[in-house]
Order: C-alpha cells, then structure tokens, then sequence
C-alpha cells in the first residue's frame, strides 16, 4: 500500500466506525472491495485470488460452525451481499473495464461456470446438520498446499506453466505471476479456527462476523493475527470513540507512516542485497548494510502495524500490538517476545506447545534436548514461512540455536550472576552487552534473510571476518 491509498482507507474507516446499525454488514462489504482493490492488478489473478480467498473463509466458516448458527437469518443476507459483491465487481469490469479499480479489464465469461462451481459447493457444505469429521482437517491440508505452492519458488514456476495455457495475460505466453495478496495471515486466521474448532474451543459465530475477522481490511495484508473470539467480542460491543482518541489515533497513524515511507525507505538505500555484497570495500559496510536491513524491516513491518492499529481504532477495534521495541531487549528470548508478536504466539501455542509436549509424553529424552528439537523446528517453520527455500531453513536453524544456547546461558547466569551482592553497574553491564549482542545476532542473519543463496550468505561472513 502506498500513502494514497493509506489515507483513502483511513477516510472510509473514519466514516465507517460512526455506522452503528448493520455494522458488520458495512464492515464486511468494505473489506471485500479492498481486497479486491489492492489485489496487484495481473489479469486475471487479480479477480480469482481474492475470490479464492473469500470462498476459504466462507469454506472455513461452514466447516467451524455448528448446525444452529448457520441456520440463522442473518447468514443467509451475509450471503447474498458477498454474492452482490461479487456480482457488481463482475459487472464493472464487463461495462466498465477502464474505470473500475477492483480488477483489470479482461473477460470474466469463461470463468463463471467455475465460480458457480464453487457456490454450489459451499451451499452443499452449509446445509447439511453435520460437518463431516474430515472436513476441517481438509481444509488444513489445502491451506497447506496452497502454501507450499506460493512460498516455493521452483512449485510456483511449475504450477503456472501447467495451468499458464488457460489463464495466462502475458502477450508471449508465458504465466503470469500469482501475487496472492494476504493470503499467509488469511490462512493463519483459518488454521486457528479449524484447529480450535477440533479442540472444541472455538465460540460459534455468524457467517458476516467470521468473515470480518479473516478478511478484516486493517490487518488483511501484514498482520497483526488476532484471535477470532477477542475480535468478535470487540466487533459486537466497539470500543468507544472519545474526542481524545483522535490525538492517539492521528499520532498512530502518522508514526506508521514515517516509519515505512521516511526511515525505511532510506534505511532501503543502503541495505544488504545480492549486489552490495561484492561492491562493498571494506567489511564495515557490511555490517552497516547488514544493520540496516534489520533496522528497515522492523520499521518497515512496525510501520505497517501502528497504520493498522490506527484504522482498527477508528473502527472500534483495538488490534493486538506487534512490536514492543525488541532491538532494547537484553536476550534473543526477549527478543522474539516483543518482534511480531502475533506470529510467534501463533507458532508456540500451535507448534512449540503441541510438540513439546508430546516429546516430554514419551519419557525417552532429557529436557534439554526437548528444548533444542522445539525450539529449533519451531524457528524453522517461522523462516519456511517467508519462503521455502536454503536460505530461510538456515535462517530458522540460527535462531533456533541461538535461542537453545542463550536459554542455557540465562540458566547460567541465574546462579552465578542474579546474588544481590553483585554490584549493579555489573548487571547494567550485563544488560547492555546482551542488548548489543542481541542486536549484533539478529543483524547477522539477515545475510540469510535478505541474499538469495546460502553461498552469497557464507560469502558475507568471510567477508566480515576479512577473510574474502
């Protein structure tokens, strides 16, 4: 998003927090026009993605929702303003192909029967009494799937040749690229409701405030993942929207915008890429490059999330915090604590809790190692979800490690270090030289955060080290 649309989204939701009666009806028609709208316009992705993502949510909310509440009334007028939706979005780009800032001026025709296909079949799924038990961990699998396919590189290229002959746009031929806007935080929110709904945890909800939470427009893109039950509870009652809150909300929002667009863009300048590893002179520009790509992503990333926080606020919605200054905390552990927030409590109660716990069932290994085999999995799956490829597995190997070796350090120095005879400049000492190391140990791994092989990533190190 740009700072043009930025402040677009902020009039509407300005407009749209003073709505009070069919809020969630309002809410969930502007949310579905601006995933349309910021949907990168590649013909014809540019229609079918955000319709994909719809029929996700609408598939996850007939497979997590009992019989009683999707027989309500009120679903059914949910229904038919998405189908409306729909509908209009169709007809702008049929009469108006030019004008209309939802999706690019291509024919829809051919493609009706298949959207059609999927109607039926989600009204299939939202009449019967029942769910099929193996419906939601269907879904998981597909959302997994289509996952594996969108962040592997060498998966993508093939998946668009095979279908490249029916929906490509590009005048040669070849596929056209599948930017799939939102999809990572759309999929986050589904796995958490299908894996609460088979834990049985997850509250009932209607199909208007489901859709709302999975496709709200202030987090569709970037995050923060909220949780569907602390959402529909603010969705229901908002918050209320005093006079006084205009001065947080304006310093929300413009802190965001000087963020992305003046500290990161400029901090972008002299960031470590592909190129600026052999163009560099001396080693200290490296680790300068490599301090200020760590830098531009945390102001890139917390930019974006004080914008949404602002937009949620005018709603009546406080989204969950992000980022609670992570580069002035003393260990990595506090670290990922206060970086992305949302996401690594998502991975711990998802992954590292689960499968923790079913390693210290067995009885067969040492706490330690339990520590090291989750803490490790878990930081992987983290960096696999920016992309599978080397470079992010090894990214995940390096914090997961540097978490293991800095948790049994923290035991260390409980003993040895924490006796109140400890003079305080020494554990202000400690504090400071942790917070540098932390800071020094994140930067390091943006070689393989930022480069595009391992090889230029072991190239940087040497470097570092004046070794090549």
């Amino acid at each position: 998003m740009g700072v043009v649309e930025i402040l677009i989204l902020t009039a509407i939701a300005a407009v749209l927090g003073r709505v009070r009666r069919g809020r969630p009806l309002a809410l969930m028609l502007v949310s579905a026009l601006v995933i349309y709208w910021l949907q990168p316009k590649t013909a014809p992705w540019d229609f079918w993605l955000p319709t994909l993502s719809l029929f996700l949510t609408l598939l996850g909310w007939a497979i997590t929702t009992p019989p009683e509440t999707r027989r309500l009334p009120e679903n059914a007028l949910s229904l038919a303003v998405l189908l409306g939706t729909l509908g209009a979005i169709l007809l702008s780009a049929r009469f108006f192909p030019e004008e209309t800032p939802f999706t690019s001026p291509v024919s829809l025709r051919r493609f009706l029967p298949i959207l059609s296909g999927f109607l039926v079949l989600l009204i299939g799924i939202s009449l019967p009494n029942r769910s099929p038990r193996l419906l939601p961990p269907g879904l998981i699998l597909l959302l997994l799937a289509i996952f594996l396919v969108l962040k592997s590189p060498s998966l993508t290229e093939r998946s668009m040749a095979l279908i490249g002959a029916l929906l490509t746009s590009n005048p040669d031929g070849t596929p056209a690229p599948l930017p799939w806007l939102g999809f990572s935080y759309l999929a986050f929110r589904l796995l958490h409701t299908l894996r609460d709904r088979q834990a049985g945890l997850l509250p009932p909800v209607t199909l208007a405030e489901y859709v709302n939470y999975a496709i709200f427009f202030p987090s569709f893109t970037a995050g923060p993942i909220d949780r569907l039950e602390r959402f529909v509870k603010e969705l229901r009652s908002p918050l209320p929207f005093q006079p006084d809150d205009w001065l947080s909300v304006l310093q929300r929002l413009t802190t965001g915008l000087f963020k992305k667009f003046v500290i990161a863009d400029l901090l972008a300048l002299i960031s470590i890429n592909d190129r600026f590893v052999f163009q560099a002179l001396a080693p200290g520009w490296l680790w300068l490059s490599l301090a200020s790509y760590a830098l531009r992503l945390y102001f890139d990333f917390s930019g974006y999330t004080d914008i949404a926080i602002g937009l949620g606020r005018l709603l009546g919605i406080r989204l969950p915090e992000n980022f609670n200054a992570p580069f002035l905390k003393p260990n990595l552990t506090q670290f990922w604590n206060a970086w992305h927030i949302t996401l690594t409590q998502w991975f711990r109660a998802y992954v590292f809790n689960p499968l923790t716990r079913s390693l210290r069932a067995q009885r067969a290994l040492p706490d330690a190692l339990i520590l090291l085999i989750g803490q490790v999995a878990t930081m992987v799956l983290i960096g696999l979800w920016h992309g599978l490829t080397w470079n992010f597995a090894l990214w995940g190997v390096w914090h997961g490690l540097g978490l293991f070796v800095q948790n049994r350090w923290s035991e260390f120095a409980r003993v040895h270090f924490s006796s109140p005879d400890i003079h305080p400049w020494v554990q202000q000492g400690l504090r400071i030289g942790g917070t540098l190391l932390t800071f020094i140990y994140f930067s390091l791994s943006m070689a393989f955060f930022a480069l595009s092989t391992p090889e230029l990533a072991f190239t940087v190190f040497l470097r570092l080290l004046g070794l090549a």
